[in-house]
């Protein structure tokens, strides 16, 4: 249950971390109250997650989930080029990932 609560908080990093460049500063009511929520349900997440994984591998974990989902959703919405060097690198990272939990 805790991997699982750990993938989701990671995901919600995701979601805060689009929210917060979509706020353009606080500006935007929508996208500041997304960012609040998610980076609060992100947070706890992790925290409990924390509680039966080890904190380095929980918090690598998290952070390479968020940062890969974030990434790819730029590259989906044409803010971020796709080339063959970032994919392979998010490959890279994603395996990476993978092992912390496979080696846990």
């Amino acid at each position: 249950m805790s991997w699982l609560v750990l993938i989701v908080s990671g995901m919600l990093e995701a979601l805060w971390a689009t929210a917060l460049s979509a706020s353009r500063g606080f500006t935007r009511p929508g996208p500041t109250v997304v960012f609040v929520v998610s980076l609060t349900a992100s947070m706890l997440g992790l925290a409990w997650a924390m509680t039966d994984i080890p904190t380095g591998t929980a918090y690598a974990v998290w952070v390479g989930i968020g940062a890969t989902l974030t990434v790819v959703w730029s590259m989906a919405k044409g803010e971020e080029v796709a080339s063959a060097g970032r994919l392979a690198l998010l490959v890279l990272l994603v395996g990476c990932v993978a092992g912390l939990k496979a080696v846990a």
